[in-house]
């Protein structure tokens, strides 16, 4: 059985503890948080121990920790489990520092300890599936790929002002998708950037809708489009044309009933929001992690990985705020 300690029993917490609570293989030993009324709350629920963060990693009997924390706290942490021997999971983004991310890999590499990044959308079930068929060459070679991402409604502008900005913080999913997809790093990228759907994003220095065009080598092309508005739902949508024909996954909708009448066809409305969307991803990502663990193989995403979506990040945010094409060695 592996024991698990959890970082941080916010939302992401207590999604990761309620997968590890039905798994056969791990269990979650401990929690910790900021606010020690939150993690006692989490741990109630759970039958854990409520902890400290410095009392769970030093703790021999926990074998790895789960980072569910701010970014900003991502780095010590990495750094602390990493020298107690911890495997290690940690959400996206690793560090809002492309060079803090470098240090952090080559302090995991040094221990010798697994470590993932958590992009749970590799994991989603059809994305998967679209990427499996990808490789099978069901439709050939991969000419363009077609990544649709809108959030409901945006964050509150707290979060905004501390998340790193829209490229950093919600289109780092997808640029780690279209390396998923594409199969090979892109060599070049430009983006755009607007503030179209609250003014008070804009004031804060970020955008809120935006569109990224990536470029490989072998010339494959990637276009990625972003918003923080998006009025019928949570919409989450790839499609990808091929030399021999187009793979699609479309939204998944809160349930396939579709009514007929004189008025049109009407379905479902998309999932409310990532929680509900990709509820399968994260109980499938949890998975890998404790199977990696428990077989020895490489961990994927890799913490090269996160390292390789936030530079695409970082540039793409260069990109859309002077006009310029960057081309790019990963």
């Amino acid at each position: 059985m592996l024991n698990i300690g959890i970082l941080g029993s916010g939302r992401i917490g207590q999604v990761h503890s309620a997968t590890l609570a039905v798994m056969s293989e791990a269990q979650a030993v401990a929690v910790s948080d900021f606010l020690p009324e939150a993690a006692e709350a989490l741990a109630t629920k759970i039958d854990a121990k409520a902890m400290s963060t410095e009392e769970i990693i030093a703790d021999p009997s926990i074998d790895a920790v789960i980072i569910g924390t701010p970014t900003t706290t991502h780095y010590d942490l990495i750094h602390q489990a990493a020298a107690a021997g911890k495997a290690i999971f940690c959400e996206k983004p690793v560090d809002l520092s492309v060079e803090r991310i470098r240090e952090c890999l080559a302090v995991v590499e040094k221990a010798g300890v697994p470590f993932m990044t958590a992009f749970n959308r590799r994991f989603d079930p059809s994305f998967a599936l679209l990427q499996k068929q990808i490789a099978d060459q069901v439709i050939g070679n991969v000419e363009i790929v077609t990544i649709l991402s809108r959030d409901p409604s945006p964050p509150p502008i707290g979060y905004i002002k501390t998340s790193g900005g829209i490229f950093r913080d919600m289109m780092i999913h997808d640029l780690d998708m279209a390396r998923f997809l594409l199969g090979e790093d892109p060599v070049e990228i430009s983006a755009a950037g607007s503030c179209l759907v609250d003014p008070e994003i804009g004031e804060a220095g970020d955008f809120d809708t935006a569109a990224v065009t990536l470029k490989t080598a072998k010339g494959r092309i990637c276009q990625i489009s972003n918003s923080r508005r998006a009025t019928y739902g949570y919409d989450q949508r790839i499609e990808v044309h091929g030399s021999k024909g187009m793979l699609r996954a479309d939204n998944v909708l809160e349930n396939t009933v579709e009514v007929s009448n004189e008025r049109g066809f009407r379905k479902a409305a998309t999932q409310p929001f990532f929680l509900e969307r990709y509820a399968a991803a994260y109980r499938a990502e949890m998975q890998h992690f404790v199977d990696v663990i428990a077989n020895g193989k490489q961990m994927t995403p890799s913490g090269m990985d996160g390292l390789k979506a936030q530079i695409l990040a970082d540039a793409a945010d260069a990109c859309a705020r002077d006009g310029k094409i960057r081309t790019l060695s990963l």
